[in-house]
C-alpha cells in the first residue's frame, strides 16, 4: 500500500540535559557512516565538547536520520542509548502491526528515499531537510508478512557483511602486529631522506567538468581516502591545463590528506595502485618513495598506531589542521634492511589477496542487498 512517511513513522522528541543525564554516549555526524544499517560508533559525553544543541535522547533500537547533507545518506539503527543533536531526527514506527521497527532501516536506506531527500533539500550552501519534508515522503509499504521476511533476510545479510568487515579488520591488525614484531628494534631514520613530497593541484570551480573528456583528468580528494584505500565513488574532473606532469599519480605513490577541518582526517593515507590517469587536489599531497625504502613499507608505517599518535600529537600540540612538508620529512620511522622489507612486503601482498577476496564478497552482498530493497521499495 502507498503511505506517507508520517503515516507510519513518528519523530521521538525526548529531551535530555547533556549536563545532567544518565546517558553515557553521544552520536554526531562523524559517527554515522554512509551506507551502514547500524550505528555502532559513538563518543563519550563526559569530557567532550559537544555543544548546547545536543539535547535529544535516543534508545537502543531507534533509528537516527541526519537532516544535514542528504547527499551523504546518513541514517541507521542505534545499538545503544545516548543523545544526539537537534539536527539528527530520532524516529520509530507508530505501530508494529503496520510497520516493523526492524524494517524501518530498510526504508531510510532505500535509493528512492534519498533521491527524494536530494530532490527536496533546502539551503544554497549547507543543504538540509526539514522534518516536514521527510514526513511527506511517499512510498509503497509491503504488507507485514513481507516486511517480516525481508527484515530477516536483510539483517542476515547485514550480519554476514559485519563478519566480512571484521575479517578485513583482523587482517589489518595482523599486518600491524607483524610490522611491530619485525621492525620494532630497527634503528630509526628521518622519513624525508627516503621520499619526495608533491603538492596537489590548485583549481577554481570553472576548471572542473561534470564528465571526463580529453581536456580533463580525474581528480582525487581527501574523501577518496578511506580505510587506507582509494575509493572512487565520488570524484571530480579538473582541466589538464592545471596539472603538471609531476602531479600525475603513479602506481605506488601514497596519497595523503594534508589539510582538513577534522583532525581525524589529517594525515590519513592510501597507497595508489590505479588503472587510468589521476591527479589530486590541493588539500592532499603525494608521498613518492625515492630511496631504499619501498613504498609498500612506508605506507604500512603510515597505517601504524605509532604514526597516527605522532600525527595527532603534532596537530594538537601546534593547533594545526595542516601538515607542512617539514612535518612529514621530520617523522622518524624504523629503517629495515632491504631483505627485511622483501619478507614483510610478501606478507603484506598475501594479506591483501585475502582482504581483496573478502572485500569482493562484501561488495557482492551489498549489491544484492540494494537490489532487494530496490525491488520492494524503489
Amino acid at each position: 500500500m502507498k503511505v506517507k512517511f508520517s503515516d507510519v513513522v513518528r519523530r521521538a522528541n525526548t529531551k535530555e540535559d547533556r549536563f545532567n543525564t544518565d546517558k553515557e554516549f553521544y552520536v554526531g555526524g562523524e559517527h554515522m557512516i554512509t551506507g551502514e544499517y547500524l550505528i555502532t560508533r559513538r563518543g563519550t559525553i563526559a569530557g567532550s565538547n559537544i555543544g548546547p544543541m545536543f539535547y535529544f535522547g535516543f534508545r537502543k533500537g531507534q533509528v537516527l536520520l541526519a537532516s544535514r547533507s542528504p547527499d551523504l545518506k546518513k541514517a541507521g539503527m542505534v545499538t545503544f542509548d545516548g543523545i544526539c543533536s537537534e539536527k539528527t531526527f530520532v524516529i520509530e514506527t507508530k505501530d508494529e502491526s503496520v510497520l516493523l521497527q526492524d524494517f524501518l532501516p530498510a526504508i531510510v536506506r532505500s535509493e528512492s528515499f534519498w533521491k527524494y531527500a536530494n530532490d527536496n533539500q533546502s539551503g544554497s550552501v549547507n543543504h538540509f531537510i526539514n522534518w516536514t519534508t521527510f514526513a511527506n515522503y511517499e512510498f509503497n509499504l509491503p504488507d507485514i508478512e513481507t516486511q517480516r521476511k525481508l527484515s530477516a533476510l536483510l539483517w542476515a545479510m547485514e550480519r554476514t557483511k559485519t563478519a566480512y568487515k571484521n575479517l578485513i579488520a583482523k587482517t589489518d591488525e595482523l599486518v600491524k602486529s607483524q610490522f611491530i614484531e619485525m621492525f620494532g628494534r630497527c634503528p630509526k631514520g628521518r622519513l624525508g631522506d627516503y621520499i619526495t613530497q608533491i603538492r596537489g593541484v590548485s583549481y577554481k570551480p570553472a576548471d572542473l567538468s561534470l564528465a571526463l573528456d580529453d581536456g580533463h583528468i580525474t581528480l582525487l580528494r581527501a574523501n577518496n581516502i578511506n580505510g587506507n584505500h582509494i575509493v572512487l565513488d565520488d570524484v571530480q574532473y579538473v582541466s589538464r591545463a592545471k596539472v603538471s606532469e609531476v602531479q600525475i599519480i603513479q602506481n605506488n605513490d601514497i596519497l595523503m590528506c594534508a589539510s582538513s577541518g577534522s583532525l581525524d582526517h589529517v594525515g590519513k593515507t592510501a597507497l595508489c595502485n590505479l588503472s587510468g590517469t589521476y591527479t589530486f587536489g590541493a588539500f592532499c599531497k603525494l608521498i613518492r618513495a625515492s630511496g631504499m625504502l619501498q613504498a609498500e613499507y612506508i605506507a604500512s608505517y603510515m597505517n601504524s598506531d605509532e604514526y597516527r599518535r605522532t600525527i595527532m600529537e603534532l596537530a594538537q600540540g601546534t593547533n594545526i589542521n595542516n601538515l607542512r612538508n617539514e612535518h612529514i620529512d621530520e617523522l622518524r620511522l624504523p629503517i629495515p634492511t632491504t631483505e627485511q622489507q622483501i619478507v614483510f612486503v610478501e606478507l603484506l601482498r598475501q594479506s591483501d589477496k585475502s582482504k581483496f577476496a573478502a572485500q569482493q564478497a562484501l561488495a557482492d552482498l551489498t549489491a544484492t542487498q540494494k537490489a532487494l530493497m530496490r525491488q520492494y521499495l524503489g
